[in-house]
């Protein structure tokens, strides 16, 4: 007898293949047959008639750990309940460690307030342990970032690492990979990544290749300077001989709009030459980002209480402004959605807030980061809608939210999260499948499942295949939509009537069941999938 048993549904096994009708049993954790298994009897029995049956799906780019909510929602449900089955954190080159010391935590302090935080770990193997205690709804993989590292190592971000610098970074990587860290990010956006040169990122990612890990980079530049980001990652990634992955890859900017066809086009080209590359794409045309990043890069060097110090004084603040005001921001389309500051501020844009203060915009930016200590997410409309139908159809492109497992209760807080939080994998199929016809059901179901899985090394997930880890989605094709918006975002999707992680039902009749079956995921020594 089984322990469960799925009947008649369509099954979408993950690989791109046709769909097609089967039943699947499963058997302590994992997949023991697919096939006509009528005859079979299981503990409990799904009927699926009608439903399509597929691989939890797989978030490769998600921040549920650097937004805190591994540890304070353990069921992570507005992952969950889209049917994300595995999430991977340490994108954007800021992980929860290793750590030298509990200072260098600070590399995630652009999201959440970690004078609040109280933790127990510096390596990497004994965060996953910690992870692991905390018994996640989700299975959890994360990469070592790039940023975290170097805080830990060079305290100074306007320092080239000395070469004793370099090892002892090599080192805190080498630890974490050998610990079960899956692969290595950079965030070269951000104030402690944005000086490091090629040259380091290189010899980083060199051990990361040796290692057989995966490299995922948020690049240097989405607005103008696009191509020569893009250009960049794909050198520095040949260079060390190494798979690579570009997160959230947009063209950021009417204005940049155009150039997103040539950032595909450089890589079709790279993967011409024999590079293996792919990128990650969320279904929408609005993002998240924090706001610092829209001051002239000059005033956040040196970190964050650098910054804070250069916005109090005058005449620096006046230079700041002139800057800003020469980069053409749409100060109507920034709508503030996170901060430290007063809630009744949040869904107001940054042009709304300089109407209310009297003020011009460039003003009201530089006083609610100094009001939020520098804390502060705005949402605003950066891509085109054509640009985000061409990324989901692209053949290199994987479905990932970029978003936090938050539950429908974090809007007590009066944070105004991005819809992708609670909507990204049933939009895809809603919009981007049944209306548009983007795709058809079996590629995108293969952006979700068995493309990351393959690509970040989770080798026995992604597939519906016998003797496969049974994380498994049933849902409605005819009624699949997400109910998340921008105005109201804490809204889980519709037409997913089960979810199933490690064998054991999660979801079922519209909610969470409270089971918390997930598994940390550790890098598979000596193994590689391409």
């Amino acid at each position: 007898m089984y322990d469960l048993l799925i009947r008649n549904g369509t099954v979408i096994d993950g690989s791109g293949t046709p769909m097609f009708r089967a039943d699947i049993a499963v058997k302590e954790e994992r997949i023991a047959a697919i096939g006509d298994l009528k005859s079979e009897t299981a503990e409990r029995i799904i009927n699926a008639d009608g439903l399509y049956v597929a691989p939890g799906f797989i978030d490769v780019n998600n921040h549920s750990d650097t937004y805190w909510e591994i540890f304070r929602n353990p069921g992570l449900h507005g992952m969950l309940l889209q049917g994300v089955t595995t999430i991977v954190g340490g994108n954007s080159g800021a992980s929860l460690a290793p750590l030298t010391e509990p200072e260098s935590i600070r590399s995630i302090q652009k999201w959440t307030d970690v004078e609040k935080i109280n933790f127990n770990w510096l390596s990497m193997k004994e965060f996953l342990l910690e992870v692991e205690r905390k018994k996640l709804a989700i299975n959890f993989a994360t990469l070592a970032g790039h940023g975290t590292i170097r805080r830990g190592v060079i305290k100074n971000p306007t320092s080239k690492p000395e070469a004793a610098d370099l090892r002892a970074m090599e080192k805190l990587l080498e630890g974490a990979l050998d610990d079960g860290a899956i692969g290595f990010s950079t965030g070269l956006k951000y104030t402690h990544a944005r000086l490091a040169e090629k040259d380091e990122i290189v010899a980083l990612l060199s051990l990361v290749g040796k290692e057989k890990g995966v490299y995922a980079t948020y690049i240097r530049d989405e607005g103008e300077h696009l191509l020569q980001a893009v250009e960049e990652a794909i050198t520095t990634a040949r260079e060390a001989e190494i798979p690579l992955h570009i997160s959230h890859l947009k063209a950021v900017g009417r204005q940049n709009w155009h150039l997103f066809e040539e950032a595909l086009s450089a890589i079709k080209t790279a993967s011409l030459n024999g590079l293996d590359i792919s990128f990650d794409v969320y279904p929408y045309t609005s993002s998240g980002s924090v706001l610092y990043t829209f001051l002239p890069e000059w005033v956040t060097e040196s970190g964050r209480q650098a910054m804070l110090h250069r916005l109090r004084d005058f005449k620096t603040r006046q230079s700041v402004i002139r800057d800003m005001r020469a980069s053409g921001h749409d100060y109507s389309q920034m709508t503030l959605s996170m901060s430290a500051l007063n809630k009744v501020m949040t869904r107001t844009t940054i042009a709304d807030i300089a109407r209310a203060q009297g003020q011009s915009p460039e003003d009201a930016v530089l006083d609610v980061l100094l009001a939020s200590a520098g804390r502060a997410i705005v949402s605003l409309e950066v891509s085109s809608q054509e640009n985000v139908v061409k990324a989901v159809q692209h053949p290199f492109s994987i479905i990932s939210s970029n978003g936090v497992g938050y539950a429908k209760e974090h809007a007590a807080t009066g944070d105004l999260v991005h819809p992708r939080n609670f909507g990204t994998f049933p939009k895809v199929f809603a919009e981007y499948v049944r209306e548009r016809k983007t795709i058809s059901w079996e590629e995108a179901v293969h952006k979700m499942t068995g493309k990351p899985a393959a690509k970040f090394l989770i080798r026995d997930r992604g597939l519906l295949r016998e003797r496969h880890k049974a994380d498994i989605v049933v849902f409605d094709p005819e009624t699949i939509a997400p109910r998340s918006t921008m105005d109201d975002p804490y809204e889980y999707p519709e037409g997913i009537h089960f979810v199933i992680v490690n064998g054991v039902v999660a979801v079922e009749g519209g909610g969470w069941n409270g089971s918390r079956s997930g598994e940390v995921i550790r890098k598979k020594s000596g193994f590689r999938f391409w």
